[in-house]
Parts: structure tokens; sequence; C-alpha cells
């Protein structure tokens, strides 16, 4: 039996790869260079801009499920957990970046 609903695609991150699935497990991304748009800053940028498209589609869902207007309840369901994994993992990220930075703060000169 073969299920009528799609994989989940989770948002690339610039510099990173795919992050759902085995994408991006044997892809050799180049090191960004100091000073360049492929910093972390586009990174998370990108990751933030793509979270904002998810959560607008989700709440788009939302207003149609409450309207009535949505055809199928599943669609929201599948936005709703792939805008909270989005989230998730745009908060993990940024929390290892702020602990990488307390972390070289600490060393001593």
């Amino acid at each position: 039996m073969t299920s009528p609903i799609g994989g989940i695609s989770l948002p690339t991150i610039p510099g990173v790869g795919a992050l759902g699935g085995t994408s991006g497990v044997s892809a050799v991304v180049p090191a960004a260079t100091p000073g360049s748009a492929d910093g972390f800053a586009a990174a998370l940028t990108g990751a933030l801009d793509e979270l904002g498209s998810l959560q607008a589609s989700k709440d788009q869902m939302a207003v149609q499920a409450a309207t009535g207007d949505l055809r199928d309840v599943h669609d929201y369901m599948i936005a709703a957990q792939e805008a909270s994994v989005a989230t998730e993992m745009v908060v993990t990220i940024k929390n290892k970046a702020v602990e990488a930075f307390t972390e070289i703060m600490r060393m001593p000169v």
C-alpha cells in the first residue's frame, strides 16, 4: 500500500545543505571566505526567510480551516508540523551559534 502523502521537505540553509532525509550527507560545501555574503549571517537570514514563508503558509491554511474553505485538513496539519520542525531547527542553530560565541569569548588572548 502506498501513502498518498509526500515527504516533508525541510528548509535548506545556504552553506549547510539539505537537512531532511539523506540528501546533503555526501555533499561537500566549500567554506565561506571571511567577508563574503555566504557567511553565517546570510545562512541564518535565509533560514529565517524560509521559516517565515512556512509559517505564513501554515497561518493561511489555519484561516482556511477555520472558515471551512480548506478541502483537506491533513494539509494544514502537515504545514503546521513543517513550521514547527523548522522553528526548532532555527532555534537550535541560533543557540549553538550563541554557545560557540560564548566559548570563543571565554578563551584567553
